[in-house]
């Protein structure tokens, strides 16, 4: 048996489709599968893949059970390019909350940027120096 990193990343969203439009016409994402929830066949699951296999999976909220246990901090989302991937979430209308901004984390040199997504979810982009 072999772990293979990770295969998607589970986010918690008010409007569904809002979220799938921001991460695939303002972040660029391709739609790879889209699927109803099991316990509630009216919502829709969308995974939609980044780049590099970087997928998001947008789950539309259910009872407020699951989404209480929730623990994640944020998402960082690799880029080769912070400021145009800052521009360009701005620009398909995420919050800012950092400015690209190159800093040192330890001894990783990097050039990163937060902004809030369109269910307040924090969404960093990070390159690595």
């Amino acid at each position: 048996m072999q772990i293979n990193g990770f295969h998607h990343i589970g986010l918690w969203v008010q409007d569904s489709e809002k979220s799938r439009d921001f991460y695939i016409k303002g972040l660029g994402g391709k739609l790879v599968h889209s699927f109803p929830r099991l316990d509630a066949p009216d919502k829709i699951i969308y995974l939609v893949d980044l780049g590099n296999n970087a997928v998001v999976e947008i789950i539309p909220r259910g009872n407020g059970g699951e989404e209480a246990n929730s623990r994640w901090v944020h998402i960082a989302i690799r880029t080769d390019d912070t400021q145009a991937a800052y521009d360009m979430a701005i620009k398909a209308g995420a919050e800012s909350r950092t400015k690209p901004q190159d800093i040192n984390l330890g001894t990783m040199a990097v050039r990163n940027a937060f902004v809030l997504g369109p269910d307040r979810e924090a969404i960093e982009f990070l390159q690595v120096r």
